[in-house]
This record gives structure tokens, sequence and C-alpha cells, in this order.
């Protein structure tokens, strides 16, 4: 959707379909604060401005590449603030890459470990399984 064919401030409904975010999602991130309060009309609607989609945009990106919602908080104040120190940013993606390659060695460890029980089963009409006997706890 064009932004500038657009007649701002837009409803909820047309800020989430600009940002490709739920409305339920839009309500949720700014009762998180990630949002500032938005304008409202006389009869209480919600109206969000061009920034307040952009701001949409970035949070979505964000959960998008698994930052949690403190981290994008973090991160939309410093893309807000135009002194910050690149460097601020750049550790937060650092700490998030460590933290995702730590999870991804534990689930790599996971299916190794499944793939040796799969290759351990006889998958057979037997009723030993040493799959079920690992998850008992029983050795295999």
């Amino acid at each position: 959707m064009n932004a500038a064919a657009v007649a701002w401030p837009v409803n909820i409904g047309m800020a989430a379909r600009m940002s490709g975010v739920s409305p339920k999602m839009v309500r949720h991130y700014e009762s998180l604060g990630l949002l500032p309060a938005v304008g409202r009309t006389h009869s209480g609607y919600r109206q969000y401005s061009e920034p307040e989609v952009h701001t949409l945009r970035f949070i979505k990106r964000a959960r998008e590449l698994g930052f949690s919602m403190d981290d994008i908080a973090e991160l939309a104040g410093l893309w807000n603030n135009r002194r910050r120190a690149s460097s601020s940013v750049r550790r937060i993606a650092q700490r998030h890459s460590g933290q995702l390659a730590e999870r991804i060695e534990a689930m790599q460890a996971m299916q190794r470990t499944l793939d040796h029980l799969i290759h351990c089963c006889h998958g057979d009409e037997r009723p030993d399984c040493p799959i079920l006997d690992d998850l008992a706890g029983l050795r295999v």
C-alpha cells in the first residue's frame, strides 16, 4: 500500500494491514509501551500516524528475527534516538545472535539423541522400545 496515497491518521485495522500485524498485536504493543499513546477520535477510536505504522513494521521485523520484547523496546528506543551509539545496537544484536547459537546447538543435540534412539528402535511388532525406555529414564 502506497503510504503517500493514505489519508493519515488511519484506524487500527488499516494500521494493522499496512504494518502486517494483527489489530490484537497492535493493541498489545501499545500496552507494552512500544508505541506511544496514540490519538483517539471523539468516539474513542484509535488513530495511527505514519511514524506509528512505521514503528509497527520495525517491531514486526524485530520479532521475525526473534528478538525478545525487552530487546525490541531497547532497539526501538535506540532507533528513535538519533544520538545513539551504534555500538549499543551491535551489543544487543550480538547477544541475541549468541542466544540463537545456544538454542540451535541445544536443538541439534536433541536431534542427535532422537536420531540415535530411532536407530536403536527395531520398529517392528516387538513391544520393547528404546525410545520409550529413554523417555522413562531407563538406560538405552
